[in-house]
């Protein structure tokens, strides 16, 4: 197992796994209907970095690190995470963030915050817990879930610094 760097040639096996997420539309704000080239400029283009969580030649999950803000904010970074449904309850989201978080320290970023996550994804909410990020902000009713309806969206957040 490896967390590599990801290169654009790396999106024909992130695509699948992007485009299984984004169509399920429960847990990310983009269409449902996202074409192969928006998801590429969102995950591959358009973040500062983007890295694959590798095995045995088989990406298994993905993820990227952007400036959240620009000017005052660019000390905080974003991130976001995808993990193939293959490979969900092996670790590899808890192995991304981990790594997420030493890469965003060499970035030079002091904190980390993840700006809309889907309150019903209870597993991701329960692991950024975990991994020490808090949620510092609620918005009613801001993400439309497909079966369950208008559900919060909630703001995390981590301060990276000793």
């Amino acid at each position: 197992m490896a967390i590599r760097e990801a290169i654009r040639d790396d999106f024909e096996q992130i695509g699948p796994i992007f485009h299984e997420i984004a169509a399920a539309g429960e847990t990310y704000g983009y269409p449902r209907d996202i074409t192969q080239e928006q998801a590429i400029e969102l995950w591959i283009e358009t973040p500062r970095k983007t890295y694959v969580f590798e095995e045995n030649g088989e990406i298994l999950g993905t993820y990227y690190i952007r400036t959240n803000q620009l000017g005052p904010g660019d000390h905080v970074c974003n991130c976001g995470y995808m993990v193939s449904s293959a490979a969900r309850g092996r670790g590899v989201a808890t192995a991304m963030c981990e790594h997420s978080q030493v890469i965003a320290r060499e970035l030079g970023y002091k904190a980390m915050q993840f700006n809309f996550v889907a309150s019903s994804n209870e597993g991701a909410v329960r692991l950024w817990n975990k991994l020490g990020f808090t949620t510092v902000g609620r918005l009613p009713k801001a993400f439309r879930h497909p079966s369950k309806g208008y559900v919060d969206a909630l703001v995390m957040y981590k301060w990276l610094e000793p």
